[in-house]
C-alpha cells in the first residue's frame, strides 16, 4: 500500500451522493497516517473545476500544477469521503503557502478553517 499525508492531491474513485455510481477524480487527503494504518483508508475532500457553481466553503488552489492538476480547481469543503487508500494514486500536494501573485492567502490554513466550521456546524458544538 502507498503512503500518503494530509495534503496530499490524490486521483480516486469518488462516490456521488445523488448516484450510485463513482466518477476517478482529483481529491485532497486530510487523513490518512493511523486511519491509513490500521484501517487502510483515507478522509479526502473533492476536487472540482473552478468553472463550476461556486460553493461557499470551496478553496482556490494556488497552484494547480503543483497539486497535479490539469486546470484551475477548487478544494470542496463540504464534500467529504472515505475511500480505501488501495484506490487512491497520488498526483501532487496543495501548496503550503500561494506563489507569488497568486491568491494571497495558505490553500492548507483555508481548507483546514472551513473544514473546521463545517464539522462545528453539523455537530452542533
Amino acid at each position: 500500500m502507498a503512503s500518503f499525508k494530509p495534503w496530499d492531491v490524490v486521483k480516486v474513485p469518488f462516490p456521488y451522493t445523488d448516484r450510485p455510481v463513482r466518477q476517478h477524480r482529483p481529491a485532497l487527503v486530510v487523513a490518512a497516517g493511523d486511519l491509513a494504518a490500521a484501517h487502510g483508508l483515507l478522509w479526502v475532500l473533492m476536487i472540482t473545476s473552478a468553472d463550476n457553481r461556486r460553493w461557499t466553503e470551496d478553496v482556490p488552489v494556488s497552484d494547480p500544477k503543483a497539486a497535479g492538476l490539469p486546470a484551475p480547481s477548487v478544494v470542496r469543503c463540504a464534500k467529504i469521503a472515505t475511500i480505501e487508500a488501495d484506490d487512491a494514486e497520488r498526483i501532487g500536494a496543495l501548496p503550503r503557502a500561494a506563489p507569488p501573485r497568486a491568491h494571497p492567502h495558505d490553500d492548507r490554513r483555508k481548507v483546514a478553517g472551513n473544514v473546521s466550521r463545517a464539522l462545528t456546524a453539523a455537530l452542533g458544538t
